[in-house]
Formats: structure tokens, sequence, C-alpha cells
């Protein structure tokens, strides 16, 4: 038994657990570098081909997907709460990360890859469990060669904006 100061395990309860499952990433992203990025994210969005592996360990799914505009959605629960009992801003920050980088995808030609180069998160509201589906929107300010630029929204059930983002991307040529 471990004891962490007065309190013991044995007191927090039974542990709780989480399924992760994923399909091997290789075949989407095998596919994809012979799609443009929005025939890619398409694909994925309508389940013909697998999404990322980060999408099963947070809950995220692809809600919509148009040239230069992508909308992600996850329900969180406990799993991803910080210590002080609200949903960790790391959930927040890379579901943003998902709807601006994706939306620069959706801009890119057969071949062409993109990798994150920056990204500010402004954290407006608390999230938790209880706070239904969020719903980022991820879209281009303004697209380019070498670097892309996307702002993103983060919203609860009820519409509120929870986190806002801008994100430099850099377009990586095939």
């Amino acid at each position: 038994m471990t004891t962490t100061g007065s309190t013991t395990q044995q007191s927090w309860g039974e542990p709780r657990s989480k399924t992760v499952s994923w399909y091997d990433p290789q075949v989407g992203s095998t596919a994809g570098a012979e799609m443009s990025g929005l025939e890619y994210l398409t694909a994925i969005a309508e389940g013909r081909l697998p999404a990322a592996p980060i999408g099963g360990l947070l809950g995220f799914r692809a809600v919509s997907v148009a040239e230069g505009d992508v909308v992600f959605s996850c329900v969180p629960d406990e799993s991803v709460y910080n210590p002080i009992g609200t949903v960790h801003g790391g959930l927040a920050c890379t579901l943003l990360d998902s709807a601006t980088g994706c939306a620069v995808h959706t801009t890119l030609p057969a071949g062409t890859g993109y990798t994150s180069g920056e990204i500010k998160v402004n954290y407006l509201r608390p999230i938790r469990a209880g706070s239904g589906e969020l719903r980022a929107h991820g879209w281009v300010s303004k697209p380019g060669r070498r670097m892309a630029f996307a702002e993103a929204d983060l919203r609860d059930a009820q519409g509120k904006v929870l986190a806002t983002a801008s994100s430099t991307c850099l377009v990586i040529p095939g």
C-alpha cells in the first residue's frame, strides 16, 4: 500500500480505465501522399481512410472538411482532467492545433505536407467533462507556399467560445 500524506490509495475508490484503439498510421499516410490535402482529409472524415492515432487517444472526430476550413469535435471526460479538476489545456491546444493544421492541409497539393511551426492559444473559460461536445473550427487566414497561417476557435455544446488560437504552419514540399 502506498501512502501519500494522510490519504491512502484505498480511500480513492476503484481505479478507472479507458481502452484506446487505432489503425496502423502508415495506411493513411501512404494513401494520403497520393492525394491533395482536401481529398485526404475528406477520405478520413468519410471513414474511407483511418484517422490519426491521436484522434483515437483523445476522441477527436472530423465533423466537416472544406478547402481552408475544418471542424473537429470531441467529448472530453475526466481522464483528461488536470490536478485542479478541469480539462487539461493540452487537450484544447491539441484540438485547436488539429483544426488549424488540417485547415492548412486542405489547401495543399498531393505530396505536400505541413507541420506546426507555432501556435498561440488564448484560454477564455474552463472546460469540464460536463461541457458536452467541444467543436474546434479552424480556417486558413493566409495560405502560402512555405508558410501558412490559420485561426481557430473552440466552443462548447452551447456555442460559448472556450479558447481561440492562431497558428503558423511550415509547408513541406514533396
